[in-house]
């Protein structure tokens, strides 16, 4: 059988058989194309069999994938086998966290060619927290969702499922002036915090010794989680951060800090180190009367089940929230400690570069446009202390 017949006007479809299966049958897939361009009889031949050898390598590499009325999460499937699943770990579970939580339960019953720009832009924009409250997305959550949603059209288009991609006509989402100001009151002021290390000193060890360190170091979750004994320097007043611990769809994973930045010593107040100090007393007391069901064997984790193994991730979020309402004080994400603690650190005039080093932010400017808010205020708080000392007594 011919392996480039014409079916029309301008039209021809390709074959290209595929070894004998189990069956003694040998498989088959076609695709039928239609020439728009004019062509002398030559140049069509050449042309024709130009797009035939395509074809036929994305066949018998595997790569083909059949577009007819495929649907948005057959294509998903394809995308994360030939794709998304070769990425790192970490990205990948993002990835699927996005499409399992706000995507396909939207969009997935969809063919692919019914997806345009109003679709997925109505998609992106009307994104709502599955918590039960019903209160719209953040625009930082948004944005995972659209490079998400960038990655799988990308290869649509790439792998002739689409001609055109429909997220080049998606904006990416921006904060409105309403999350900007939001943002920026997302800390604690001075005059919360003796309240707040209030409460925290009626928490158990693990949790007093966690929150505090959180404020003291502005430690991510995960690195807090990531921390083990010998990161601590009871010596030098330091920790140094290694690794980190994030959630990903096949559950937590170690991972080690990728860059120098992140990579880094903090140095902590002798306070801090006083409360370590205890709660490490109180750790391995834990340990001996934990016996054989403290079963870690390869790590030596700060913060640990009753099992020795480390916590899992959700356990400070939860925990932390729970106190907050217990105690009636003011609500903040537990990330915003560390906003937090570079805030107070604004306040009492420490240089934005020791802030950036650290917070384990990859450049200056990055710390600068996280906390423009404070250093306003602090600029005008430097603006007062150089009136004084120009006002006459």
């Amino acid at each position: 059988m011919a392996s480039i017949e014409p079916r029309g006007k301008n039209s021809y479809r390709f074959t290209v058989y595929l070894p004998k299966n189990a069956k003694g049958e040998y498989p088959k897939e076609r695709k039928t194309i239609t020439i728009e361009e004019k062509y002398t009889p030559k140049q069509l031949r050449e042309y024709l069999n130009h797009e035939y050898l395509k074809f036929k390598n994305e066949v018998l590499s595997g790569n083909y994938i059949r577009p007819e009325a495929m649907s948005f999460k057959s294509f998903v499937h394809e995308w994360d086998n030939k794709y998304a699943s070769k990425l790192a770990r970490t990205t990948h579970g993002n990835h699927l966290r996005k499409l399992d939580l706000h995507i396909i339960p939207e969009i997935g019953h969809m063919e692919m060619t019914q997806l345009n720009e109003f679709t997925l832009m109505k998609l992106i924009d009307g994104l709502q927290r599955k918590d039960g409250k019903d209160t719209p997305l953040s625009f930082h959550s948004k944005q995972d969702v659209y490079r998400t949603l960038k990655s799988i059209f990308k290869y649509a288009v790439m792998w002739k499922v689409l001609k055109t991609n429909p997220m080049d006509g998606v904006e990416q989402p921006k904060p409105t002036d309403t999350e900007e100001e939001v943002e920026d009151l997302q800390v604690y002021d001075e005059n919360e915090i003796p309240g707040l290390m209030e409460i925290i000193q009626s928490e158990k060890p693990h949790w007093r010794a966690m929150f505090t360190l959180a404020l003291a170091a502005g430690l991510r979750r995960g690195e807090l989680l990531g921390l083990q004994w010998n990161d601590i320097d009871f010596e030098k007043n330091q920790i140094t951060i290694r690794r980190t611990i994030v959630l990903t769809k096949g559950g937590p994973h170690i991972k080690k800090t990728k860059t120098r930045s992140s990579r880094r010593t903090v140095t902590l107040p002798g306070s801090m180190m006083e409360e370590l100090i205890m709660y490490k007393e109180h750790h391995e007391n834990d340990r001996l009367d934990s016996g054989e069901r403290w079963i870690e064997k390869e790590y030596d984790w700060v913060f640990v089940r009753s099992d020795g193994r480390h916590m899992y991730p959700s356990s400070p979020t939860n925990r932390w929230a729970k106190m907050l309402e217990k105690h009636k004080f003011r609500y903040i994400r537990l990330h915003d400690l560390r906003h937090t603690s570079a805030s107070l650190l604004i306040a009492q005039g420490v240089h934005a570069k020791i802030i950036s080093e650290r917070l384990g932010h990859s450049d200056i400017s990055v710390t600068m446009n996280t906390y423009g808010h404070a250093f306003k205020s602090a600029d005008r708080a430097a603006a007062d202390k150089m009136e004084s000392i120009f006002t006459k007594k």
